[in-house]
């Protein structure tokens, strides 16, 4: 049983209110905090920002595959969500590169350290001696020549518990450079891989710092260690450079600090220790910084060229199919809406090329609708009466409509595999663009623009065939309908 159209008109209007509503600016008609954070998310080279090409340089005995490649990369995503950057994009490509584009990143330099950097962690037994601060030492999770350590020397810190067990540090002399190590290869005692989480917090004497939580498994184990080493050193190590020695005074359970870190120092730090330690060392073998003037004309002159574009068509569909163009370009606009309010709400990262696909899905939308018109001319050239015209074009296009859209569709999901393997952002964004347009033109051509049309028939019955683009001495005498 076919419904009313009235009844799927009042539906598209509920769509159309509500898409419309998420479409236009996050300041329009927010109701109660609605639509903060629903906003169109740019893409690198719209809003500006950093590109990097990491290139995996593993060690001597050490292999590079696609789950390594893969963990490295879920390694640096934990470490730019840190950065607090909006919609970065984090991928693999080929079999030892990943590529990292930062939008709107505004140091890009430290970005690129942050991202290159190992930051192994690790509480070493120091054997009974006071480590100096700047030391490099060998450990036994790795050499000082596994690492590709790129900090300089670390203001003290020290370790401490959280409640009544404490370990007070005792400044050590800041080393004036780093020696040449030597000498024995220092006991790990527990590694960044046994911390569930860091983060940047304050003492008791309200100075920033990086506190720290143990995994439940370590945390026994450095309870046993610091309980049977009390009033002895231990040092804490990062990228195999000392960074803290501290006499043990009590047991340490589960929590603790690093202090005496400025407060660039502590949030990167925080970050690094959080995600953990890059699976393999990391070299940039390119950067490119994009910069905001570039992006904000590309997107006025792509604003220009959809405006321009769209009129253009508007008026050729009105001239041509008279009173079925107009309802197309209801149907256009209704589209228009649908697809920016999806965009907000995936949400799908806007390129140049994604503007591009979408521009193109503009006018695929558009060619769904000239097939069902010419089909509806031809309709009523046989004599058709008008409404069975209009239900027959409709439905006579529709195996064409749903085959090139399919194809395309199918394409666009080959491109953005593609687009993914290799890299290239710019041709996921178009494949995905491209992709929801053509959904949602299958949409506003099959369903709105025919609802459209049934409730102007039935609230007012058009007699005259010219409203439909045809002159009344091409229709056929004598068809049946």
């Amino acid at each position: 049983m076919r419904l009313k159209p009235v009844y799927v008109l009042s539906v598209i209007v509920v769509i159309a209110i509500i898409s419309t509503w998420i479409a236009l600016p996050a300041g329009f008609l927010n109701i109660a905090g609605a639509k903060d954070g629903v906003i169109i998310h740019q893409g690198l080279d719209l809003q500006g920002g950093l590109q990097v090409v990491l290139e995996a340089r593993p060690g001597e005995g050490q292999e590079v595959d696609r789950d390594v490649l893969n963990g490295t990369r879920d390694t640096l995503e934990r470490r730019v969500s840190g950065l607090g950057v909006s919609e970065p994009l984090i991928q693999t490509r080929g079999n030892n590169q990943i590529v990292v584009e930062l939008p709107g990143v505004k140091d890009p330099q430290a970005a690129v350290n942050l991202l290159r950097e190992t930051a192994l962690l690790e509480i070493i037994d120091t054997q009974g001696q006071m480590l100096p601060l700047g030391l490099q030492v060998n450990t036994t999770l790795g050499t000082i020549d596994s690492v590709n350590p790129n900090r300089g020397a670390t203001p003290e810190a020290s370790p401490a518990a959280d409640g009544t067990p404490t370990a007070n540090g005792t400044p050590a002399a800041t080393a004036t450079a780093s020696p040449t190590p030597t000498g024995p290869i220092y006991q790990t005692i527990i590694s960044g891989s046994d911390i569930e989480d860091a983060f940047p917090t304050t003492d008791q004497f309200g100075s920033l710092v990086v506190g720290f939580r143990l995994k439940e498994s370590a945390a026994d184990k450095f309870y046993q260690y610091t309980s049977t080493h009390i009033n002895q050193p231990m040092s804490i190590v990062l990228d195999k450079q000392v960074i803290n020695s501290a006499t043990i005074q009590n047991a340490i359970s589960r929590e603790g600090i690093i202090n005496g870190l400025s407060a660039s120092e502590v949030s990167t730090l925080a970050i690094q220790i959080k995600s953990g330690a890059l699976e393999v060392p990391l070299e940039v073998v390119q950067s490119r910084t994009v910069g905001p003037t570039l992006g904000q004309d590309s997107i006025d002159q792509s604003i220009i060229a959809g405006i321009v574009g769209i009129t253009l068509v508007a008026l050729l569909m009105i001239l041509y199919y008279r009173l079925p163009g107009v309802l197309s370009v209801v149907a256009l606009l209704f589209y228009t809406s649908i697809v920016l309010a999806l965009f907000k709400l995936i949400p799908v990262t806007l390129t140049l090329a994604g503007i591009a696909g979408f521009v193109l899905s503009i006018g695929m939308a558009v060619d769904a609708n000239v097939l069902i018109f010419a089909r509806l001319k031809d309709e009523l050239r046989m004599g058709r009466s008008i409404p069975n015209a209009v239900e027959a074009g409709f439905r006579h296009a529709w195996p064409s409509i749903r085959d090139s859209n399919i194809s395309t569709m199918i394409t666009c999901a080959i491109l953005y595999w593609f687009g993914r393997y290799v890299g290239a952002s710019i041709i996921q964004g178009f494949a995905l663009t491209l992709f929801i347009g053509v959904v949602v033109s299958m949409f506003t051509a099959i369903i709105v623009t025919r609802t459209l049309l049934r409730v102007i028939l039935t609230v007012r019955p058009i007699h005259n065939r010219w409203w439909l683009g045809v002159e009344s001495s091409q229709a056929v005498s004598g068809a049946a309908d």
